[in-house]
């Protein structure tokens, strides 16, 4: 089987066929390191990253009605409808930014949501064929949410203990200033891992069931969670 790296360079090279090498979903709570590793993985093999969690927050940025509304929604921790999601997620595939593949972040987040991308994909010819669940202990979520700094236009994620920057609130690449997310506090904390185990950790199943699911120890460091990532996509 071609490995992962190898689907790409296949694909660039104009040796495969007019279809998305790579097809898949991030999988795991909040806090367990997603993003940094989707940023880790597109730059390495262009293909894009779709964080539901970072487009919401831009639309809850407007001033409009659907603006507001999303942001008192994710302000209390909790999801916005089905048929926004994936409407705001079919329409980002459709970009030429994902025309190589892509990861999605956040997304699916139940059941539902998950049927509906698996009807679109394969109404594509282009099904899943990879999910990485990032396995993290509630208490150590806990913990890294409290101290989680990010940079807003790169989604580089820094830590006030484990990763810090170099300048105290200030981005190592670009000197913009560091922000702190609303809902990265512990009672909304709560309320998403509730969330999370009551309607999104049943897709570990649905996707073990269907042989695509890889599991990885997210407590370790990130590179070697990356190292671990990549030697799932090989396989």
């Amino acid at each position: 089987m071609a490995t992962f790296v190898g689907a790409v360079k296949k694909y660039l090279s104009g040796e495969a066929e007019e279809k998305r090498s790579i097809r898949s979903i991030l999988l795991g709570p909040p806090g367990a390191g997603k993003g940094t590793q989707a940023i880790n993985l597109k730059d390495n093999l262009g293909i894009c990253h779709l964080s539901t969690g970072d487009m919401l927050r831009a639309i809850a940025k407007e001033d409009s009605p659907l603006g507001k509304k999303v942001a008192e929604t994710l302000k209390a921790g909790a999801l916005v409808t089905d048929s926004l999601v994936i409407e705001i997620i079919e329409a980002n595939l459709q970009s030429d930014a994902c025309k190589l593949g892509f990861m999605l972040d956040g997304f699916p987040r139940n059941l539902v949501q998950a049927q509906k991308l698996d009807e679109y994909l394969e109404g594509q010819d282009e099904p899943l064929n990879n999910v990485v669940e990032f396995k993290v202990k509630d208490d150590v979520l806990v913990e890294r949410i409290a101290g989680r700094m990010i940079h807003q236009s790169s989604g580089r994620t820094y830590h006030e203990v484990f990763a810090p920057p170099k300048v105290a609130m200030t981005d190592d690449v670009t000197g913009e200033p560091l922000m702190k997310r609303p809902d990265d506090n512990p009672t909304v904390l709560k309320r998403r891992l509730d969330i999370y185990h009551e309607q999104t950790a049943p897709l570990i199943k649905f996707y073990q069931d269907k042989g695509i699911l890889r599991s990885i120890d997210a407590m370790q460091s990130p590179e070697k969670v990356f190292e671990d990532i990549s030697g799932h996509f090989k396989k």
